[in-house]
């Protein structure tokens, strides 16, 4: 008995403790309640107006506007396909006609995940709750933001009805290439109005909004299939089509309307910088978020970089006596980078951005070939003590490789030489003292080199990487020698300088670092070598076309005449191009010569130079003061003998010529 009456006691207990904590949860979450709901954003009225985000723009480093994004087409839901009705609210919320703004189930999914996955915030995403997620302009994911937007999903729904608040959302979410609304999405992808689509066409463009840029369907196709084919699915699960419809509508290929085609930026700058923002801010805040984004574009660089790459590669076709008409034709691509921010300045990513949208300045990976010698050099002078008057013996050279025949790299004019000093071995790029010396220094210190300059594509530790054979793209090859134009100073490249969102608050602002790679006295040896390269060796075309100002770089031409490039620089801009064809190509002119960097890409590079640097003030690159000038036999590597002018070559304190001790 006594038992028994414990147990009861226990139990009421235990019953008097759960009124009191649920009386005490009741409390706090009215408490909660009256506190954000001062803060929270006011309801427009009617409810359409939500959707009246200011666009997003961007601007060019002259304030230029450059693009704007978000443009918007609204139309009644009744002027909408009944198909794509079904098919986004299958897609996105199904019970959307059931709730009153929030899914519970949904909810408290959210909540679970929110509290117990360190670093994740999800919300429950009704339709409702997305609207009123457009109320906001602050970008962080945050319960607090998150517990908001439920409280405005709830007024929505307590002053408007279903159709206005389905209305309001299929008008203002983005579709990709442009399309903002399904007005708009109707009429870019398959050239009619929304209410003329039919089952195909709108379940896909109902599965657009998740990824617009992955499952777009101008560039992805067939990934945009697929996810039609979820949309389908979940079509006939909640019953708003039967099976055979969905698998005579998953049967079809809706036909792309041609006469926009991807209706795309235009421009391959832009391209990478929605792109980088993307990745930093989300589809939803860059698309229809009203960001202000200030981009280092100069669009008077940019104009040159375009008709430098247009006339370089019109003189190519004729140099290889092809007809304009033609669609294989050599491809190129620019990029320029301010040397003392970072800053890209202007970037063309091939022959015709409508003919071909894939940026070649950035994503395209080729063989750099010789042009990949500065950093061997560097490297060479760092770890094994050489400088650039030192002698090495230009001859046949065989470099045993484990598990396979011996490496045996050949000269571009198929002789030896014998000795030079190193300055003369890169200015005339040669092959074999470049194999020596990355066989002296070993691969991985040329990789490690180049990857703390910038060149970020995966490098083989292999011996032929002296030689240019790892893939790297120009924008790998612009950021890479701008360290040796900074005399070891690295800046990343950027796109942009500073975001705002729809209110001019500040989300984003560069500040310029520097960071110290290299020691400046041996990049400026490596510099003073490539100066040799413009003035009289292999880029010795830049100043037979007429551009005089201090400039250095090297040129690089791959084996099998592929890959023609030129990346070089004065002291406050570095420019890298390339030249080929998409696919592996060999180039050489109607005479069956193969075209190398010094006639394919250099008069690109003095075309769009001479006119970038119109204006500017002419300077020299900076001296260290540890560096000393001395004239050189170009064989002996010592001191030039009566009557002889001899090579200058840059010393560094405490090193020698000749084995001389420095006076």
């Amino acid at each position: 008995m006594k038992f028994i009456l414990r147990v009861i006691s226990l139990v009421r207990l235990t019953f008097f403790i759960c009124l009191v904590v649920g009386a005490l949860g009741i409390l706090g979450g009215i408490l909660l309640i009256f506190h954000v709901a001062g803060d929270l954003p006011k309801l427009p009225s009617p409810l359409s107006r939500i959707i009246e985000t200011p666009q997003s723009l961007i601007y060019a480093s002259s304030g230029q506007v450059l693009m704007s994004m978000g443009e918007r087409k609204v139309v009644p839901l009744a002027m909408v396909s009944k198909n794509f009705i079904n098919a986004i609210v299958a897609t996105e919320d199904h019970k959307f006609f059931e709730h009153h703004g929030i899914n519970k189930l949904r909810t408290l999914k959210g909540l679970y995940v929110t509290l117990f996955s360190a670093g994740r915030v999800q919300g429950a995403s009704t339709i409702t709750q997305q609207l009123a997620k457009n109320l906001f302009f602050s970008f962080e994911q945050s319960w607090q933001r998150k517990f908001k937007e439920m409280l405005v999903a709830l007024q929505i729904e307590s002053v408007n009805t279903k159709e206005q608040i389905l209305s309001a959302y299929i008008n203002q979410i983005y579709f990709g290439a442009g399309a903002q609304g399904i007005e708009k999405a109707s009429q870019i992808f398959f050239g009619k109005s929304a209410l003329e689509l039919n089952l195909g066409e709108a379940s896909l463009l109902a599965g657009l909004p998740k990824s617009p840029t992955n499952y777009n369907p101008f560039r992805h196709y067939d990934r945009a299939l697929k996810r039609r084919d979820i949309v389908l699915g979940r079509m006939e699960t909640v019953g708003f089509i039967s099976h055979s419809e969905a698998q005579d509508a998953a049967a079809t290929r809706p036909q792309l309307y041609s006469g926009r085609g991807d209706a795309g930026s235009g421009s391959y700058f832009i391209d990478a910088l929605v792109k980088d923002l993307v990745q930093t801010y989300g589809e939803d805040v860059v698309f229809h978020g009203g960001i202000r984004v200030y981009s280092t574009l100069d669009t008077r660089l940019q104009s040159f970089a375009q008709k430098a790459v247009k006339n370089g590669l019109g003189k190519m076709d004729t140099l290889m006596g092809l007809d304009p008409k033609e669609k294989d034709r050599p491809q190129g691509a620019l990029i320029a980078i301010d040397t003392g921010s970072g800053a890209i300045k202007a970037m063309v990513g091939g022959r015709d951005y409508h003919t071909s949208e894939f940026n070649r300045a950035v994503d395209s990976r080729r063989q750099a070939g010789s042009g990949f010698k500065p950093f061997l050099y560097y490297t060479a002078f760092q770890k094994l003590g050489l400088n650039p008057g030192s002698v090495m013996t230009d001859q046949p050279v065989s470099i045993p490789i484990a598990g396979t025949k011996d490496w045996e790299p050949q000269n571009f004019e198929k002789r030896f030489s014998g000795n030079m000093i190193l300055k003369r071995a890169l200015t005339w790029s040669v092959n074999s003292i470049a194999a020596q010396l990355v066989a002296m220094t070993g691969p991985e210190a040329v990789t490690a080199l180049a990857r703390a300059c910038g060149v970020n594509s995966p490098l083989e530790n292999v011996y032929s990487v002296a030689l240019g054979t790892s893939l790297v793209s120009p924008l790998d090859m612009a950021e890479g020698f701008s360290v040796f134009a900074n005399l070891g100073i690295k800046h990343k490249p950027f796109l942009f300088w500073r975001v705002e969102d729809a209110f001019g608050r500040v989300l984003f602002e560069r500040i310029v670092q520097n960071q110290k790679v290299l020691d400046p006295a041996l990049a400026f040896q490596v510099v003073d070598m490539m100066k040799a390269v413009v003035d009289t060796g292999s880029g010795r075309t830049i100043r037979r076309l007429g551009f005089k100002r201090p400039a250095a770089g090297k040129t690089g031409t791959t084996d099998s005449f592929n890959d023609a490039w030129f990346t070089g620089f004065t002291p406050s801009l570095c420019v890298s191009v390339w030249t080929g064809f998409d696919k592996k190509r060999k180039l050489k002119d109607n005479r069956g010569v193969g075209i190398t960097g010094g006639r394919g890409a250099t008069p690109i590079w003095t075309d769009f130079m001479s006119n970038a640097m119109k204006g500017e003030p002419e300077r020299d690159f900076v001296i260290p003061n540890n560096i000393r000038f001395e004239k050189v036999d170009p064989v002996t590597g010592c001191a030039p003998k009566v009557g002889e002018a001899g090579v200058s070559v840059a010393l560094k304190t405490g090193q020698t010529i000749c084995g001389e001790v420095e006076k």
